[in-house]
């Protein structure tokens, strides 16, 4: 008896606090739990608001089924098989950093293991029964071509790199060309320390 009479008091004190608009004599009835709705509705009535204007947005760009844009085609021209009966020769792409021995035991460059923190691109292209003398190579900023008498490889490449600074290996053993390339990443300057 004296637990819920309490309870009742103490409640209908904390809804006078909060809505004092709202509660007029505990005794009036039962106190209803559907007066607070939502946390919104707690407190005292706050005015209405305006009703929001419409935002004057400029008008869209011409829409086009194009994924790409111009700038982001890459500009390698690869040969379909019916004009190119030469084979595909394999190939791996795989990213080296130069690391010191700070690096390794310290951590003092912030390089970590990802390809984000590489600086070169490494192609090697597998080319059976070929001679140095029968291949061409040609390297742009986006794009590595590669040709024999038996082979064809025309690779877009994931990254941009500097062209101009590549190294090329040949290995007549094993059949395999080398080509070590400096990756060029818009935002390389970032990383930097």
């Amino acid at each position: 008896g004296n637990l819920n009479a309490l309870m009742e008091t103490n409640i209908a004190a904390l809804q006078q606090l909060l809505c004092p608009e709202t509660v007029d004599d505990l005794d009036d009835g039962p106190i209803v739990a559907s007066a607070f709705n939502t946390p919104g509705a707690i407190g005292p009535k706050q005015p209405a608001k305006p009703a929001a204007k419409p935002v004057q947005r400029p008008a869209p760009k011409k829409q086009t089924a194009d994924i790409w844009t111009e700038d982001e085609v890459v500009e390698a021209q690869v040969a379909s098989a019916t004009q190119d009966p030469r084979q595909r020769p394999e190939y791996d792409i795989r990213y080296k950093q130069a690391v010191t021995s700070e690096d390794m035991y310290l951590g003092m460059s912030g390089k970590d293991p990802s390809s984000a923190s590489c600086e070169d691109m490494v192609v090697t292209i597998t080319l059976p029964d070929t001679a140095i003398a029968d291949i061409q190579l040609d390297v742009e900023d986006t794009s590595i071509e590669v040709r024999s008498p038996r082979f064809r490889l025309s690779l877009p490449l994931p990254h941009r790199v500097d062209s101009k600074s590549g190294r090329a290996q040949w290995d007549g053993a094993a059949g395999k060309l080398t080509v070590t390339l400096r990756v060029q990443r818009e935002y390389d300057f970032l990383r930097q320390h």
